[in-house]
């Protein structure tokens, strides 16, 4: 399927109504270049975060896509110019807004030793937290891993579900596979001002985190360069 370089589609797993309208409110005050169109594509139902992305990927013919969680709020009114200009360059893959350099032998970005970007969370009302890491000293910053709360692609690449049943571990899957065909990830420099505000719920990792860990680890250990 040839994709449309005029359009950027939305793809969010749904499981909640109300934050959806929430996310998707914002998604339509972003501003969009002539000739742009958008498209917001709800997933209700997926098994897993990949299969969810993946059947979302199927159904639309956007050379743009974003995939975010449906408690991600999107304040860059900018947003679709701001992506346009750094997938200008062929070799970015996906951009992120946070993540880490060099994932470390966990697997995990946040454990990693240099973490990049900028995310305002909400996870209490009336509580937020800048949760500000290093800013690139350019426009952006090439990075191993980002966190799935807004991932950005200009390539369609098959999520794994074949490994990834549940709802962890999917994104920096997804960073391994991009790198995996020459593809860069990268997080913008947000020095200025954030592009999203994230309202999770505080919870400790489900359990099932540590089996997509050993998921992880044993399909992409060999490929990871730790910094020590």
């Amino acid at each position: 399927m040839g994709l449309d370089a005029g359009k950027v589609c939305f793809i969010t797993c749904v499981n909640d109504e109300d934050w959806y309208s929430e996310c998707l409110l914002y998604l339509k005050h972003l501003r969009l270049l002539d000739g742009m169109r958008a498209e917001y594509l709800p997933v209700r139902g997926a098994s897993s975060m990949c299969s969810g992305y993946n059947q979302g990927m199927r159904e639309s013919d956007a050379k743009y896509k974003v995939y975010l969680h449906q408690d991600t709020l999107v304040v860059n009114k900018d947003l679709v110019r701001d992506l346009l200009e750094l997938f200008s360059d062929e070799t970015i893959g996906l951009v992120g807004v946070i993540g880490c350099r060099s994932l470390p032998r966990s697997g995990v970005w946040w454990d990693g030793l240099r973490t990049y970007g900028r995310v305002l969370h909400a996870c209490e009302p009336e509580s937020v937290v800048d949760s500000q890491c290093r800013q690139p000293e350019g426009k952006y910053m090439e990075l191993e891993a980002v966190d799935g709360l807004f991932l950005a692609t200009q390539y369609d690449i098959p999520w794994r579900e074949d490994l990834f049943t549940g709802w962890h571990l999917y994104d920096t899957s997804m960073c391994m596979e991009m790198r995996r065909r020459g593809r860069r990830v990268v997080v913008p420099n947000q020095s200025e001002d954030f592009w999203c505000i994230h309202c999770p719920k505080e919870k400790p990792l489900a359990q099932e985190y540590k089996g997509y860990q050993k998921a992880f680890l044993k399909e992409y250990g060999t490929e990871l360069h730790p910094e020590v």
